[in-house]
């Protein structure tokens, strides 16, 4: 099959070349990606499709079905929806074009991937969508939304695109605001959000260009709190994603990428009082670990008229933070790598991944040397520097709206006009946006490291250990992904560090080990000590309050004969030359064998003014 699927990408290339297929003329931004293979994955900061070939996103928004009335007026009368454009609850843009001829249209463009966004209140709408919210389609005449979504997502991959489902918001209403839909759980339960995923990841199981989960959108505060990264409670966004990740993984579609948007906002947007936009700073020290490898994406929005400290807003919650329009190119660059682009551009870290920034726009009416088109001239070299995935937010507009940030629009006639079809400024960026990829061909499998974090619960990140009985009731449990082998531990705090560098390792059972059974020397003397049999490698481990509890081992091979050497790290780090891997236990004493090491051994002590947390590590020679 991938010879075959190699044989039609050179043919279909060949095609595109020879200006065969629709869209290969002088009008088209870029030639789509051609016999791409789904389902899609990552190997290290880049996305591959089945094949291991780069599938650099880009994209474009197509909004819509996650509701553009603005929560107040007549939701019939379209000066109560976001810019006058009423949706009418599906994809913009279907009273005035054939589906067909909007989805030619992304490929013109250079598009080879949709988000699509959706509504949880969508998927339960039973109510027919009005004749004159499909007019140009009238196939889709009295279906209900969710069945027009359905129609829309062949649509679009049936033309070759691939499609990320796009969870924007709980209620069908225009977002981002305080508006009911500032998290996944503001106007429904977490449970609920949970569930609607899986019924969408199962939905469109078989469609091998269906490839991401998108979980939410700009989490951000509500009148009176928060979301954070990893407390714990309620309001925990990456917990929640933790969570919604990992189960559809292992319950809906294995095949999905997860991407996980970092925190849109947090504090009171008022002078003096603390406010910001954390955006994915918090991955640099608590990083998702999946329940299958190679599926996560992290992403992040830009606009011009926000900032780093500033909502977007005009008015009521304006402050005088600078925007992103008023930076110099080179501090713009500084902070969007701060805060989202480090994630790709850092590589062997537990953190490591692609960063999709799958929101950023600016209007085709912004005024010539205005800030806001020196802005997109900046932010555009700059994701071409980067080599960064994309999404423009939005395509589709309309033509008569006054609302200028579409790149493309249709008229009530159904007349397309925009980036493709005259007059645009922002066309040269564009072009130079979506031709420029310096990373393509095969990308070969990278080694891993990932983070272990049972701070308020198991995280079990094997998928076989998921299956086996509960191996210390009562513990919190943390578990390598298959695959990985223990490599450091954190003295407090309980976080661990995985590995698959100098190989993979594939093991046939397991013991949970409580004892000093295994103990062949006393490699920490005084110190208690765990230690897995001779033919064994550290995958896991249980903690009780800060307590080891017990060392989960893995039969991987022949028995050792080396006795291996004693990490001790009660008093300081004590890792590899450069640590390895990333900060997986923010101001913590570590410890780390080696890369071509495993861990073998836990050591701890219960004397007087200690916690039996660990102390010390037993690391072998792989």
């Amino acid at each position: 099959m991938v010879a075959v699927r190699l044989a039609v990408r050179l043919f279909l290339g060949f095609v595109v070349l020879a200006g065969l297929l629709p869209g290969a003329g002088a009008a088209s931004a870029a030639a789509p990606d051609a016999g791409w293979a789904g389902p899609l994955s990552t190997r290290g900061r880049y996305i591959v499709d089945a094949d291991g070939q780069r599938f650099k996103l880009r994209s474009g928004n197509w909004h819509g079905a996650s509701g553009t009335w603005n929560g107040s007026g007549d939701a019939a009368d379209n000066a109560s929806h976001h810019a006058g454009e009423n949706s009418g609850r599906i994809p913009l843009g279907l009273d005035r074009a054939p589906v067909d001829a909007i989805v030619a249209g992304f490929r013109e463009l250079g598009l080879n991937s949709v988000r699509l966004p959706f509504s949880n209140e969508m998927l339960r709408d039973a109510r027919p969508v009005t004749d004159a919210a499909v007019a140009a389609n009238r196939q889709l005449r009295g279906l209900t939304p969710l069945q027009v979504y359905d129609r829309v997502v062949a649509a679009l991959t049936g033309a070759g695109l691939a499609v990320i489902l796009n969870n924007h918001t709980n209620t069908t209403r225009w977002c981002c605001a305080v508006d009911g839909n500032e998290r996944w759980n503001t106007s429904q339960s977490a449970q609920q959000w949970e569930d609607d995923w899986l019924f969408m990841a199962r939905r469109y199981r078989d469609d091998p260009r269906v490839v991401g989960a998108d979980l939410y959108n700009e989490v951000r505060r509500t009148v009176l709190d928060d979301p954070n990264w990893g407390w714990g409670n309620a309001h925990d966004w990456f917990a929640a994603a933790q969570r919604a990740g990992d189960r559809i993984l292992a319950e809906a579609n294995p095949h999905l990428l997860i991407i996980v948007e970092g925190i849109n906002w947090t504090g009171i947007p008022v002078d003096g009082f603390p406010h910001e936009r954390p955006t994915l700073r918090p991955v640099r020290t608590l990083s998702h670990t999946l329940v299958r490898s190679g599926k996560l994406v992290y992403s992040a929005h830009f606009y011009d008229y926000t900032g780093p400290n500033h909502s977007g807003a005009t008015g009521t919650g304006e402050t005088t933070d600078p925007r992103y329009r008023d930076l110099s190119p080179a501090d713009l660059a500084a902070v969007v790598n701060r805060d989202a682009l480090f994630v790709a551009g850092e590589p062997g870290n537990h953190f490591t991944a692609p960063v999709w920034i799958s929101e950023f726009g600016v209007a085709a009416d912004a005024a010539p040397g205005s800030r806001q088109r020196a802005w997109f001239e900046n932010f555009v070299d700059l994701l071409v520097r980067a080599d960064a995935d994309f999404a423009y937010w939005p395509v589709v507009g309309w033509a008569e709206s006054g609302n200028e940030w579409g790149l493309l629009f249709f008229d009530a006639a159904g007349r397309r006009s925009g980036l493709l079809d005259g007059e645009d400024w922002r066309s040269a960026a564009w072009r130079r946006l979506v031709t420029t990829t310096a990373r393509q061909g095969y990308v070969a499998p990278v080694p891993s490291r990932s983070m272990l974090s049972p701070d308020h619960g198991d995280f079990i990140a094997s998928s076989r250990m998921r299956a086996q009985p509960d191996w210390d009731r009562g513990a919190r449990k943390a578990a390598c992904p298959d695959g990985q082998r223990l490599i450091g531990l954190s003295h407090t705090g309980n976080r661990g560090l995985c590995t698959d560098v100098a190989g993979a390792i594939t093991w046939s059972a397991y013991q949970v080990v409580t004892d000093e059974r295994h103990v062949s020397r006393d490699w920490a003397p005084g110190w208690t000590k765990l230690q897995c049999p001779a033919s064994s490698v550290l995958v896991g481990y249980a903690v009780r309050g800060a307590a080891v509890s017990s060392a989960l081992c893995a039969a991987a091979g022949a028995a050792a004969t080396d006795p291996g050497r004693t990490v001790w790290f009660d008093r300081g780090d004590n890792r590899p030359a450069g640590g390895p891997g990333g900060d997986f236990a923010n101001g913590r004493y570590k410890g780390q064998c080696a890369d071509d090491e495993y861990a073998a051994g836990i050591a701890w002590t219960g004397r007087f003014l200690s916690s039996r947390t660990p102390d010390a590590l037993l690391c072998r020679p792989v």
